[in-house]
């Protein structure tokens, strides 16, 4: 018993650790490099995904968040910061932080972007002051199979969600419970 413990209490420090080691946050008060990495990623995802940019056409804003960092080991957590774009400018900066329990483990990094298809969903963002997923409008994830079947003309929802750029040891991708918060650099 005492040696499971403190089996657990070393994996605990050891992803407590690695986190420290892996999250360093984008922008730390350079907005510069946070917006070319949002361009960056903005341009693989429509390198990869048609879809998305037939959606960015019409949509209202697009959330990004091009580098998110997600560890943990029974308990983890996931950061990253991004940007949101109106019209092909950068109108505010966000971060995503999630915290979560269970078996879990290992780490991962991935980035996502969120196409807001309508006003109301913009604005439940932007009067929140924290949005968390799963609380307010509907997010449609967006994976390989829909990608071949959406079109402009049969998106209903508010919010259609890509992920990219998954690398890393870690059972599946989720936002369930991240909280979206506006920051200011």
């Amino acid at each position: 018993m005492r040696i499971m413990i403190r089996l657990s209490l070393v994996a605990i420090m050891l992803t407590i650790f690695t986190a420290v080691c892996f999250i360093q946050p984008v922008m730390a008060g350079d907005t510069t490099k946070l917006n070319r990495a949002v361009d960056k990623a903005l341009k693989k995802l429509y390198v990869k995904s048609p879809v998305a940019v037939e959606l960015a056409k019409v949509a209202k804003a697009v959330l990004i968040f091009p580098s998110v960092i997600k560890v943990g080991f029974l308990v983890g957590g996931h950061y990253g910061e991004g940007a949101l774009i109106v019209d092909g400018k950068t109108v505010g900066y966000y971060n995503t932080v999630a915290g979560s329990y269970g078996l879990q483990a290992g780490a991962q990094k991935f980035g996502y972007a969120m196409f807001f298809m309508d006003t109301a969903s913009l604005e439940y963002l932007n009067k929140s002051g924290g949005w968390e997923i799963g609380v307010g409008p509907s997010i449609v994830f967006v994976d390989e199979g829909m990608a071949k079947t959406i079109t402009t003309s049969t998106t209903k929802e508010g919010i259609y969600a890509f992920f990219y750029g998954q690398k890393g040891l870690m059972a599946g991708i989720g936002l369930q419970g991240s909280k979206i918060t506006k920051i200011n650099p």
